[in-house]
């Protein structure tokens, strides 16, 4: 991999973020509740060495209005990805579950995807 500004990584990353969206969207997020939703114009781009093999790791950050960060998207050299985003919202239709947020991970073409639920806290 050599920039996350190639347009073959830059079109990944973006399918990434559409990816982390769906999850939101599946859980019944609509757009108006969101904060901000990923998107790839919107992070901010770093490389580092990866402790283990030394290959370069391209990470994806976001940050929100106050500068905190709310979400990350790490490229291993090894074709892996992990991508995590913060929703940190009562679930939408489910009283009983917090949205902490959502995770996509994979290699190359493969995204899988899934929210990151806690039970949500009694009364």
């Amino acid at each position: 991999m050599s920039t996350l500004t190639d347009p073959e990584h830059k079109n990944r990353a973006e399918n990434i973020c559409a990816r982390l969206l769906n999850e939101m969207h599946k859980l019944g997020f609509l757009p108006e509740q969101l904060a901000q939703a990923p998107s790839f114009e919107q992070a901010s781009l770093e490389t580092s060495k990866d402790p283990y093999s030394g290959q370069d790791t391209f990470c994806l950050y976001w940050k929100d209005r106050r500068g905190h960060r709310i979400g990350e998207m790490k490229f291993h050299g090894d074709g892996s990805f992990y991508a995590e985003y913060d929703v940190v919202q009562p679930h939408p239709k489910d009283p009983r579950w917090f949205v902490e947020g959502v995770v996509a991970w994979g290699r190359d073409g493969a995204i899988k995807s899934e929210p990151k639920l806690f039970p949500a806290l009694g009364d």
